[in-house]
């Protein structure tokens, strides 16, 4: 589904991603762990094409599923780089941010459905009435144990951070998005939360045509979301890959050894 081929990225006249290769299959959900200032966040936000982020060289080619019936995406491999962030979202790729943003003055619901409408376009299909909407909203802030009366709120406003995370699962469940990459979605979580939103990501997203690139710091969020493999990012570059126990050697010994 995806594949990452030496990439290099700077940030002004800071280079920070410096011949990453990574790939991702339909299924499968993969962990980047590093220390801060490794590259894992630059590596979210080039991947969405955030401004801001120059990629100098290397390739990344993004192959959404075709589900019959649905008609999702092209045949064949999508060129990511050469897209705007709103063409890459029609494409199926979501990012959930490690500090979601409030966006005072627009609803969740009227965010969620207008972001839901354009994707449905994408696809070919029919846009949702307001009560169609409704009830796939119901059924996703159901399912993350929020109230329907927060998501007329405006978005992320005056929410608490779990409030936020838990929100942007609502949101991913309601978009249906075919890749996930989701950047330090613990982040600020306390047990109760980390638990709901694990258990979100794995209702969502673990699916046979989907796939999650999961960047975190800690190993807590990986005994919800058991990832496929786990990557050590360190100096812009992927320098070691494993199982899940990778996780458990990082959380015992730090990332000293295994950086270089």
């Amino acid at each position: 589904m995806l594949q990452i081929t030496n990439l290099h990225a700077n940030v002004g006249d800071k280079s920070i991603l410096k011949g990453l290769t990574l790939s991702l299959n339909e299924g499968e959900i993969h962990a980047i762990m590093g220390p801060n200032g490794a590259g894992k966040s630059t590596l979210g936000y080039v991947l969405s094409g955030r401004p801001g982020y120059e990629v100098t060289e290397g390739s990344v080619w993004f192959t959404p599923p075709v589900l019959p019936g649905e008609g999702r995406g092209p045949l064949g491999p999508i060129n990511l780089l050469d897209l705007e962030p709103h063409e890459r979202a029609a494409a199926g790729l979501f990012l959930g941010f490690q500090y979601p943003v409030e966006i005072p003055g627009v609803s969740n619901v009227q965010f969620l459905r207008e972001a839901l409408n354009a994707q449905r376009k994408n696809r070919g299909e029919a846009p949702l009435s307001g009560a169609e909407f409704l009830k796939v909203a119901r059924e996703q802030a159901g399912a993350l144990g929020m109230d329907m009366d927060m998501l007329k709120r405006p978005v992320n406003v005056g929410f608490s951070g779990g409030e936020k995370k838990r929100n942007e699962m609502v949101q991913m469940g309601i978009i249906n998005p075919a890749l996930a990459i989701l950047d330090e979605t613990d982040s600020g979580l306390d047990i109760d939360a980390l638990r709901i939103v694990g258990d979100g990501i794995n209702r969502i997203m673990r699916k046979p045509d989907k796939a999650v690139l999961l960047i975190t710091h800690y190993q807590r969020l990986l005994d919800y979301v058991k990832p496929d493999f786990v990557h050590v990012l360190a100096d812009g570059r992927i320098t070691r890959t494993g199982g899940a126990e990778l996780a458990l050697e990082l959380e015992r010994n730090g990332y000293k050894e295994l950086a270089a």
